[in-house]
């Protein structure tokens, strides 16, 4: 394995001191970069970190994305300094992604996409791990993939930045089914039939943004969806395991460690199935659980009882 460590030390600012936040400046430290770590909560002045910045990348959660990102804006910087977002979800406003409220912002800067089958529990604990660093700017691409890859941690250039985003925003939603799938005790068969048909439905979604449907079958697009539906590690696993064991949305949100994106996210694709006429199944079943319009059991006999249809459409 090459790139453990890279010539040059960069200088490098992680707004966002939460799980991810905090183990992406760990993989950075630990090949030699110098790190500063800010939230609204820390004492380091968001003015101070961001001097001299090469890189700037956001693991903050979807709410605060409009706000820091337009603070970081009243501060100098040099034209250089890449933006890597690491956020997963979308602006409940505009429907905007992470990357494209950096780049509004940004618009002469390079902007990264980082996504994957990335839980940072087990990232933490030094497990194997690999992600993908997109943008438009395939040299800006590379230089954070240096900046992360190590011998556990495999990084992946892609050119499709809108893709690898919403790979990693959308499979959040299914994770909630997938939770909800298991917490029902549904078996492998009605797991596996769930996550198949939930790629389908990201793609069908992914394309009216106009992402690469190839996307979707890489790391950020079906990796990270077998990660999040298949692992208790997952916020948004656990928001449906619990919900299907009777408890309320209100409970589960109240105890659940960090913010789990797939509720915002799930309202506003809503919004975009109605704009768009895009058919997303499975999306509004979880959306109408999430409202209470329907039990977990209601929501599967709602899915199963659909029109019979092809797998495709030629």
């Amino acid at each position: 394995m090459t790139n453990d460590k890279i010539e040059k030390s960069k200088s490098i600012v992680i707004l966002g001191a939460g799980a991810w936040g905090a183990t992406l400046a760990n993989l950075a430290r630990e090949n030699g970069h110098q790190v500063h770590l800010w939230s609204r909560q820390g004492t380091l002045s968001l003015e101070t970190v961001l001097k001299d910045a090469e890189i700037v990348l956001s693991a903050i959660s979807m709410k605060g994305v409009r706000d820091v990102a337009s603070l970081v804006k009243s501060f100098p910087l040099s034209p250089e300094t890449i933006f890597v977002t690491a956020t997963k979800g979308l602006d409940p406003q505009t429907t905007s992604t992470p990357s494209q409220i950096w780049q509004t912002e940004f618009p002469d800067h390079s902007v990264v996409v980082l996504s994957g089958p990335n839980l940072s529990e087990e990232i933490a604990q030094s497990l194997p791990a690999a992600t993908v660093v997109a943008s438009k700017n395939t040299a800006a691409a590379k230089i954070v993939q240096q900046v992360f890859s190590s011998s556990r941690f495999r990084v992946y250039t892609n050119p499709d930045p809108v893709g690898v985003e919403l790979g990693g925003t959308l499979k959040n939603v299914m994770a909630i089914a997938a939770g909800v799938c298991d917490g029902l005790h549904l078996g492998t068969n009605a797991k596996a039939a769930l996550v198949t048909r939930g790629l389908a439905e990201i793609i069908r979604i992914g394309r009216t943004f106009g992402a690469k449907p190839e996307t979707f079958y890489g790391l950020s697009g079906l990796g990270d969806l077998l990660a999040t539906c298949n692992s208790p590690l997952s916020r948004n696993y656990q928001v449906g395991y619990q919900l299907a064991s009777g408890k309320t949305l209100t409970e589960i949100l109240a105890t659940l460690p960090g913010t789990a994106e797939g509720v915002n996210t799930c309202r506003v694709l809503m919004q975009i199935s109605e704009q768009q006429n895009i058919t997303i199944p499975i999306t509004e079943q979880v959306y109408r659980l999430l409202e209470t319009e329907v039990t977990p059991q209601q929501a599967l006999d709602e899915l199963m009882l659909r029109d019979i249809k092809p797998e495709y459409h030629q």
